[in-house]
């Protein structure tokens, strides 16, 4: 392997991710959720009510994206969107009851994902891999 192969390679392992947390999902009756949803998801279980623009923020991605996303979680019935009664540009994205209960069965998935993803990896080891992945990220 060379070099040049690392971002070939960080692709794989999105890839990997990306299919295992969307079998896991369907393992738990989630149907029709990506995992580009996952960002915005997280952010409302630490704050349950932000603005399109603080999840635009938040999670890095654009308005229209965010749109696009939010737009398709309210459809579902996992959000709601309520306009600022005094500025009508200001959009509110808030977890219904039905995206509430997603919090803990998340959770298991990630908890379950990082345990496959550092199998065999010590302590060590995934604090040498964060700081090379930041300094990667920093980088562009």
């Amino acid at each position: 392997m060379e070099n040049r192969d690392a971002i070939s390679l960080i692709s794989k392992i999105r890839e990997k991710v990306n299919r295992f947390i969307v079998a896991e999902m369907v393992k738990c009756g989630i149907d029709g959720i990506g995992t580009s949803h996952g960002d915005i998801f997280y952010a409302l279980f630490k704050k349950p009510r932000l603005t399109m623009a603080d999840i635009s923020k938040r999670i890095n991605k654009d308005k229209s994206t965010v749109t696009a996303l939010v737009d398709k979680l309210v459809r579902l019935g996992y959000v709601t969107k309520e306009r600022d009664r005094e500025d009508t540009r200001v959009v509110y994205v808030a977890l219904t009851h039905k995206g509430n209960e997603l919090k803990p069965i998340f959770e298991s998935i990630s908890t379950e994902m990082l345990d496959v993803f550092y199998l065999n990896i010590s302590e060590k080891e995934k604090e040498e891999l964060l700081s090379i992945l930041k300094k990667i990220y920093n980088n562009l």
